[in-house]
């Protein structure tokens, strides 16, 4: 029986995934410091974050070190930066707030639907549209960091979070439409297993 020390270590990926976490509260802290040379951080700490998270995920993959502790943390870090971009963008007021609603809404949706499967063992895999959604959103979330710089920064990161939402909604549904279906697999295979208990005890 494993340890809970062991289940708990932090490898390398994991330990990317940790940092990513505990380098967020500074970009709420240099939200609020003194323009401009504070906003540019702001936006570089948060790119830093963007960026452990792919890192993270290609170096548990390369150096097959998955493990159930990194699966869980993993997707909360990611959830917990989004969260907190939105909020310092919705506080400067450079977009509305339905959008940031339906934004964080999706996030927290379909990490619902994906931690409901993973307590049933089953894994709902990252479509190609959900991708292009964090890509277009991590484009437009920097954009908009700096939108008081210039303007064309604020044009620019609301188009892209206009599109980045259009593929979340869309994303969204293929992932709801994939659930059902593998929640329905289950529970038929579940009902053939209890339907074949049942015929072998009647013997």
């Amino acid at each position: 029986m494993p340890q809970t020390t062991d289940v708990l270590k932090l490898n390398g990926p994991t330990q990317l995934t940790v940092m990513r976490i505990a380098i967020i509260p500074l970009v709420i802290v240099f939200n609020y410091m003194s323009p401009p040379w504070s906003t540019w951080v702001s936006l570089g700490v948060f790119l830093l974050a963007s960026l452990t998270d792919w890192l993270d995920g290609y170096l548990a993959r390369k150096r097959n070190q998955i493990t159930t502790f990194g699966k869980l943390l993993d997707p909360l870090a990611d959830k917990l930066l989004v969260l907190t971009a939105f909020l310092v963008i919705l506080e400067r007021q450079h977009i509305e707030a339905w959008v940031a609603i339906f934004m964080i809404g999706r996030e927290m949706g379909v990490t619902g639907l994906r931690a409901f499967l993973a307590a049933e063992r089953i894994v709902l895999p990252a479509g190609a549209l959900g991708k292009w959604k964090m890509v277009l959103q991590i484009i437009a979330l920097s954009s908009l960091f700096v939108a008081g710089e210039h303007p064309y920064f604020l044009i620019v990161g609301r188009y892209v979070l206009y599109v980045a939402l259009v593929f979340s909604l869309v994303s969204a549904y293929f992932y709801i439409t994939r659930f059902w279906n593998l929640l329905g697999e289950k529970i038929l295979a579940e009902q053939k297993q209890s339907g074949k208990g049942a015929d072998d005890h009647s013997f």
